[in-house]
Parts: C-alpha cells; sequence; structure tokens
C-alpha cells in the first residue's frame, strides 16, 4: 500500500481579502479556513504524514490551531511558507517522509474542497503513476480579448478549471521543485515542464478558491445554507409594588423609580423578550419553563430569564435575529435611557434589541399609572449548511 503525505500550502497573507490577518487564520463559521481544510483532510484515509506549510512570521501559531484541532490523528510537520507558492511547497517536500510514495498538494483557499476529490486523485496516481490534477469543465463562453477590443471566441470543451489537491510520486515532484528555474502557477505546470504526463479526475463544486470577499461571503452562505425564520410574540404585565421595590427594567437598575410586583423582580421588558423568543421557538413561555413554582427564581433579574431562553434556543438549534420591545405606561420616561438598555440587552442576547415606549392616553390602569407593560416580538433563525 503506497504512503501518503498531504501538503496543506497556508503561507499566504490574504492581502486581497481585506482581513488583515493572514488567510488560513479568517473564519467562516466558527472555524478558520486552516481548520475547514484540516476537517476535509481528516478524512482521507490513510495519510501518513501532513505537512502544514505556515505563514512565514505565525508558523506558533499555526502550529498551536492545527495540533489542537488535529490531535494525534495524523502526524504533523509544520514548515515556513517562501517568497512564492512555489517557494513555500519547496520548503514542505523537503520535510516529506522519505518513505512517502505519493504526495497531494493542496491550497486552504480551497479549504472546502471534499475527501472524495483526495481519494479520486490518489487512486489515480496510484493506479497510473502519473501526476493527477481534480478539475471541472468550464460552463461560460470564453472570449480572447485585447483591452476593451474582442478578438475571437475559445473553444471551451477543450478547457477545464483545475483545482486541488494534485496528486504526485513524490521522488518526482521533489526532484521538479529541485530542478524548476522558473514560477508556474500550479503544480501540474512544472511537472509538464519536465516532460511528465499529468492526468486529471473529475472536482467538486465546493474546492472553489477563495481570494476575494465575495468568495468569503460565497462560503458563508454555503456554510449556512438558506435558513429557517420564525418570528414570536410576548407580553407582560406588572404591577407598581406599594412597599418600598428597586424598580428594574431591561434587566438594570433605575435608582429613584418605584419597583414592580413580581415572583422575580417584575421586569416586563425582559419577561416579555423571554415570551418572544420561546414563542417563536415553540418551547413555551417563561410560565411553563421559569414558573412562580420555582424558589430559584424568586426575586431573580431578568437576565437570568433571558440567559435560560436563550440556552434553551441555542440547544434547538435557532439563534436570534433581532428583538424588539415597545415600554406601555407612564412611567418611568424611557428616553433618558433608552440606548443605555438597548446597549444592555444586545449585549446579553448577542442580537440587536430595540426599545420603545408609549402610553395609553390616560386609558385603563396604565394610564392610571398603576403599572406597566411591555410587548415584544422577536425573529429567530435556523441555519441550514450546505458545506
Amino acid at each position: 500500500m503506497s504512503k501518503i503525505a498531504v501538503i496543506l500550502v497556508a503561507a499566504g497573507d490574504g492581502a486581497r481579502l481585506g482581513a488583515g490577518i493572514p488567510k488560513a487564520l479568517v473564519k467562516v463559521g466558527n472555524l478558520s479556513l486552516l481548520e475547514h481544510a484540516l476537517k476535509n483532510i481528516l478524512e482521507v484515509e490513510d495519510v501518513a504524514q501532513l505537512v502544514v506549510a505556515s505563514h512565514e512570521d505565525r508558523v506558533a501559531e499555526f502550529s498551536g490551531i492545527a495540533t489542537a484541532f488535529v490531535g494525534n490523528r495524523v502526524p504533523l510537520t509544520f514548515t515556513p511558507g517562501g517568497l512564492s507558492r512555489q517557494g513555500s511547497i519547496g520548503n514542505a517536500l523537503a520535510a516529506v517522509n522519505k518513505d512517502i510514495d505519493i504526495v497531494l498538494v493542496h491550497d486552504v483557499a480551497r479549504c472546502f474542497a471534499p475527501a472524495a476529490v483526495f481519494n479520486r486523485v490518489i487512486a489515480m496516481v496510484g493506479e497510473t503513476g502519473f501526476g493527477v490534477v481534480p478539475v471541472l469543465p468550464v460552463a461560460d463562453t470564453i472570449k480572447q480579448g485585447e483591452r476593451d477590443i474582442v478578438l475571437g471566441t475559445i473553444d471551451r470543451d477543450s478547457l477545464r478549471v483545475a483545482q486541488t489537491p494534485q496528486g504526485f510520486r513524490f521522488a518526482e515532484l521533489k526532484a521538479a521543485y529541485e530542478n524548476a528555474v522558473e514560477d508556474f502557477t500550479d503544480d501540474a505546470s512544472l511537472m509538464q515542464s519536465t516532460g511528465a504526463v499529468v492526468r486529471s479526475v473529475q472536482g467538486d463544486t465546493k474546492a472553489f478558491k477563495i481570494t476575494v470577499p465575495a468568495d468569503l461571503e460565497y462560503a458563508e452562505f454555503l456554510l449556512n445554507g438558506s435558513s429557517e425564520f420564525r418570528s414570536g410574540i410576548g407580553t407582560d404585565v406588572h404591577r407598581f409594588a406599594t412597599t418600598p421595590t428597586p424598580l428594574y427594567l431591561g434587566t438594570i437598575l433605575w435608582p429613584g423609580e418605584m419597583g414592580l410586583e413580581g415572583h422575580s423582580d417584575g421586569d416586563s421588558i425582559a419577561h416579555a423578550i423571554v415570551d418572544a423568543l420561546l414563542s417563536a421557538a415553540g418551547l413555551g413561555d417563561i410560565g411553563s419553563n421559569f414558573g412562580v413554582d420555582r424558589p430559584e427564581y424568586a426575586g431573580a433579574n431578568g437576565s437570568v430569564f433571558i440567559r435560560g431562553a436563550l440556552e434553551l434556543l441555542h440547544s434547538n438549534g435557532w439563534e436570534v435575529v433581532n428583538v424588539s420591545v415597545q415600554l406601555i405606561g407612564n412611567k418611568p420616561k424611557l428616553s433618558p435611557r433608552r440606548y443605555e438598555v438597548q446597549d444592555a440587552l444586545t449585549a446579553l442576547v448577542g442580537a440587536p434589541v430595540t426599545v420603545g415606549a408609549t402610553t395609553t392616553d390616560g386609558l385603563g390602569f396604565l394610564g392610571s399609572s398603576e403599572g406597566v407593560a411591555a410587548v415584544a416580538t422577536a425573529l429567530i433563525q435556523k441555519p441550514k449548511g450546505r458545506l
């Protein structure tokens, strides 16, 4: 059985992404491009060595991230990047174990390339002994031009889009690199310059290259997919206390204001948010989840219930998109502290929360300042990933 090594080229600075950090460290979802690439490589069978060609100034950082992610599943080696892609691969080839038979060179920018592509490349190299590159047919009409003049149309039937990983016999690729006298855009071109035959296998649209911000946005879309959205509404009413009680609204203390009665802190804004979130997710309401029969919630701040609701949502795959709350009553006056309340709730919920206020023009118990009410709406989503 052939011994396989994978070189992961991750030394680029990502200047065209504009992220201000090396490309491999840019995140899509909760993982960096480096981790996404490692995740797929770990699904490839019989990899005997994984060499990460790291950004030259951050080899230790790359090593820490990759080692924590891979553990002891595949032996890891780290090498510094060179002045070019070809230089980075040359450094990595020098660190490949001498008993390796087949080496695959893969770009971290194509981090979503699935294991099936790796396996096709490995199988073809093993079967033929030739270099192998995964390719896709060209779907667009290709024009040849000079400045703004169209000179002609190129027959796209003979054209292919090259991807990675590209696979070769280790000894042949290493010799080609050691003897190279010019730079090539990929390893297949370098090998062909020596007269070697290069074969192709079917690539995969998931192996697209992340180069500019639009590619990153596309990756985010593919990872999260379209989302299922739901909205919910919640209301809460509390009367003012008849004994000295601190007032909490929007989870913050309102010094000098009359407090509200309740099993907890009577925070109508927080409680309405909880009901809106739970309603949207179909997870009951504040009473069924944090009822007055629960002594641990006696006097609890509204933030306790919001955190509890968020835990229920997250455990069921939901994320909060935004929340809006309307406070109804004559007092306290919201406007002096509106932004303070919004900031506190936004930080707590992890999504934008807006707060407004209105009165009942003197009608009913709210109009006679017997208490306050709040109405909240919440929008939540459940991402559906495609990668």
